[in-house]
This record gives C-alpha cells, structure tokens and sequence, in this order.
C-alpha cells in the first residue's frame, strides 16, 4: 500500500531569498502534486547559529514588506494552481485538510500517545514524559493548564481565528450558550475599527490586513 496523502513544509523569509527563489520553489512543489501545503514565514531563533551569521552581516533577512509580499504571492499562486487556504498557514486540496489540525483549532479533545506526546481532554492540557523509560514504567504525566471556562473561551476565539473562516457564530453559540459578539464586543470593536477583522451574519473573520498582522488580532484574547 502506498502513501496516500502527503504534505509539504515551504518556508519563506529565509536568508538571501528573492520572490524569484521563491516562485522557484512553488513551481516545484506544485509539480510534486501534494494533496497539502503549509506554508511558515522563518522564525529565528535566539542563541542559535543562524542568528549570528545574521547579526555578523553573513546572512540579510529579507525586509518585512518581502516577506509579506512572499506570503501574498504564495497564497496567490496556491490558489492559482487548485490549493484551498483554510488556515493562515495550511492549504489543501479540496477534501484534503488536515482533520486533527482542524480538531485541534475547534478545540475538540484529543490524546497523544507516547513519549512527549500531548493531550487535551477535560479543559486539561498536559503531556506524557519525555523519557521512554519513564514512559514505560508509569506514564507519568505532566500537567500545563487547567482550563477556566473564561480561559477555554477565549481560546476558542484565538484558536477559530486562525482559520480562514473565521470563528462561527452558531457554533460558538451552541457550545458556550453566549453570543460572541456581544460577550468580545469591547475587542471586536476595536478590530474591527482597525480593519483587522470583519463580522459577517455567520462568521468573525481575520480580514487581509488582519492575515499580515494577526498576532495583533490573537493578542486581544490571551
């Protein structure tokens, strides 16, 4: 049996990369015909090597508006060539995204099984030991949040606000019996006035100033 779906990393903003390079790239990935594609703008790390080549002037990180114009033309061109863009950072063929992804920004429970693997059940957060000795022996775990319901609804708002569809109304309705838009009024207003998010009759939604900017957007329900 073979392998049936299949995902690629694309990385854009990393050292010395022109938008030439970057198209480059998304012709060949396109070519490979992956079923999904998750696209991550580099991050660098403190401490790390590549830091300092940075910092010594070895490497030139391209500047911002690159980097938002490579989000752009990416995005442009995956949906040019078929790839629906579900989540600020994933694209799929139609049919194709991620379910435990998806589960995860709905915030429905999940376990992890194994060494450091992560579980969310019961408003809980926590992971199994990172020692598969330990792991073995008792499974011990460790427990990162207990979850109050203001917490966990707040949650809901940021973890829904990553998807392209934004947070649905009903939805949020159904699960926390309140309506989202008069309980967030004071931070939906506020992002709405700064054209980072828009209301519709079903749906909160990052707008596309809001996809440039949306750790500004997902700071209001931390």
């Amino acid at each position: 049996m073979g392998i049936e779906n299949i995902n690629i990393d694309l990385i854009l903003g990393i050292p010395n990369q022109t938008q030439e390079d970057l198209e480059e790239s998304l012709e060949k990935v396109v070519e490979l015909n992956p079923e999904h594609i998750s696209v991550y703008s580099l991050i660098i790390e403190e401490g790390t090597y590549l830091e300092r080549q940075i910092q010594k002037g070895e490497l030139k990180m391209p500047a911002d508006e690159t980097e938002r114009a490579m989000y752009w033309m990416t995005k442009e061109f995956l949906e040019r060539n078929g790839y629906i863009h579900y989540e600020i950072s994933n694209f799929a063929k139609k049919g194709y995204e991620s379910k435990h992804n998806l589960d995860c920004w709905n915030q429905k429970e999940y376990i992890g099984l194994g060494t450091s693997a992560h579980s969310y059940i019961n408003k809980t957060r926590y992971s199994n030991v990172d020692s598969i000795e330990e792991y073995i022996k008792d499974n011990h775990i460790i427990v990162h949040e207990i979850q109050t319901e203001e917490v966990q609804k707040k949650e809901y708002m940021l973890l829904n606000l990553r998807k392209i569809e934004g947070v649905n109304i009903q939805s949020y309705k159904n699960k926390y019996t309140q309506n989202p838009i008069f309980e967030y009024r004071k931070e939906l207003s506020k992002l709405v006035e700064n054209d980072l998010i828009e209301i519709t009759e079903n749906y909160i939604r990052l707008t596309p100033k809001g996809l440039d900017l949306a750790n500004i957007v997902w700071e209001e329900f931390v």
